[in-house]
């Protein structure tokens, strides 16, 4: 009578191999998007449209070689000249690394670089910017990560080409290397200023 109850041999055999296909099929994709190329290539809907409206108040108790660093707001940008946004926070080990860079881009001229502090502390960020240097003409407070949401952020740090005349150029996933300044966003910060 057990005999009737048990499935054929050749399903008994379907039933085992079942979930160790499945098993490796996921494994396979995980591996692929795992090795599938570089994050900081991913495609952004934002990119040739202006940027979002938004509105930043200043990071409180922030002070440059003028006087307190303004916020950030939509209307800062597009003002005939290129526009280098980042998006950052003193908790970020990566924002850390790429700083220097930020600090090398904003001694250039060419290109005025503003930052959106994420989510952060402004004592904690005050701090980190007092110890690395501030890049930032400018920098918005985004405290609850509203318009960093409006800008698509994946995460931090994310970097922003805007042309001339408000529009996104270019976007930028990740810390910023030397070898991605000098090989990507030199050339769309160039390219976005119409040379």
């Amino acid at each position: 009578m057990s005999a009737a109850a048990d499935p054929p041999a050749p399903r008994r055999r379907w039933i085992v191999l079942l979930p160790l296909l499945v098993f490796g099929g996921l494994g396979a994709l995980l591996l692929l998007r795992l090795f599938a190329g570089d994050p900081s290539r991913l495609p952004s809907a934002l990119v040739g449209r202006d940027a979002p409206q938004f509105e930043l108040p200043a990071m409180e108790g922030l002070r440059g070689p003028g006087g307190p660093v303004p916020g950030l707001a939509r209307a800062d940008l597009g003002s005939g000249k290129v526009t280098l946004v980042n998006v950052w926070a003193s908790w970020c080990v990566p924002c850390r690394d790429e700083h220097p860079l930020l600090m090398e881009l904003a001694r250039r001229g060419d290109v005025e670089v503003v930052g959106i502090n994420y989510k952060d502390d402004p004592d904690n960020a005050r701090r980190f910017l007092g110890a690395l240097g501030n890049p930032f003409s400018r920098v918005g407070a985004d405290l609850r990560g509203r318009a960093a949401i409006d800008w698509g952020v994946y995460g931090v740090p994310e970097t922003f080409v805007i042309g001339p005349d408000g529009t996104i150029a270019y976007k930028h996933i990740g810390p910023i290397t030397a070898d991605s300044l000098r090989g990507i966003l030199i050339p769309e910060i160039e390219k976005a200023a119409g040379g």
